[in-house]
């Protein structure tokens, strides 16, 4: 194996963007062997990158406690890191996961990773949303809340502006029992802006996230939510991570035919936060 190494996917700053180990070569790698990894780098996911028989590469994603199926930071993490190695040229690629084979585009700089078509849930009650958040009057009611997925549900929250947003003390008891009815993953608040798209908060207290710097599933589906019911744009830059002093910039770019989202790519750089590899 060669690493971990340590990264930071989607940073707006030095300090910010979601971090997020990645291992090489990883054959040699039993499941146990992985697990322990992942514990002993302590970030939210760890990636796995093996051969694959289906795809270009392979690769696992586990947090400190298990294996899930696919992370989107640490892809996106991944796959910087192996073009910054010279391991993979610019292009299109795929990679082997859990949750299926899933296409890379390979950027100079970035590295956007396609998600599913969005899927637009039930619009909710602006009373039921209240709750999860201790500030009242905070919901901007010119747009709807609403459950969208691009792989999984979030219910986003139009927030009034962004230093509302900011401002947010969430109640993760309420946004936990909100999320766990209608079957999503997290509370995506977010707020307009004129310098970019939106700025956004995701707290996910179900899968033990209170809040996150950067979520790439959220942002692509928030992308859609924008592209339905704000004038149309076929790339958006989003924000996140700011309340917590981890600036995150997301470009989410949608390939439309009439009128209709065909394809979502999701994408960002990645920086190195050491030099070191463990190569044990």
């Amino acid at each position: 194996m060669i690493g971990p190494y340590r990264l930071s996917a989607f940073p707006k700053t030095k300090q910010g963007g979601n971090k997020a180990g990645v291992v090489l070569d990883a054959e040699c790698l039993n499941d146990a062997d992985m697990q322990r990894i992942a514990a002993e780098v302590g970030y939210s996911e760890t990636a796995f990158v093996t051969t694959s028989a289906k795809a270009d590469v392979k690769v696992r994603f586990f947090t400190p406690r298990q294996e899930v199926d696919l992370c989107g930071h640490a892809t996106i993490a991944t796959f910087n890191l192996m073009r910054d190695l010279k391991r993979l040229a610019p292009g299109r690629y795929t990679q082997e996961t859990n949750a299926g084979i899933l296409a890379i585009d390979i950027r100079e700089d970035t590295v956007f990773m396609q998600q599913n078509r969005p899927v637009f849930g039930a619009v909710l009650n602006g009373q039921d949303v209240a709750a999860c958040f201790r500030e009242t009057d905070v919901i901007d009611h010119a747009l709807p809340i609403q459950l969208v997925s691009t792989g999984l549900y979030e219910i986003f929250v139009p927030i009034r502006d962004v230093d509302t947003l900011h401002r947010l003390t969430p109640d993760l008891d309420a946004i936990g029992r909100l999320t766990k009815a209608h079957g999503a993953i997290g509370v995506h608040a977010f707020a307009l802006d004129t310098e970019v798209a939106a700025y956004g908060r995701n707290f996910a207290p179900l899968v033990g996230i209170d809040e996150e710097s950067a979520t790439g599933t959220s942002n692509g589906a928030l992308a859609c939510y924008l592209h339905q019911y704000q004038p149309p744009q076929t790339q958006y830059v989003l924000r996140q991570g700011y309340s917590m002093n981890q600036p995150s910039e997301i470009i989410v770019n949608l390939s439309i035919e009439a009128n209709q989202i065909t394809a979502v790519w999701v994408g960002g750089s990645a920086i190195r936060i050491d030099t070191k590899e463990d190569n044990t």
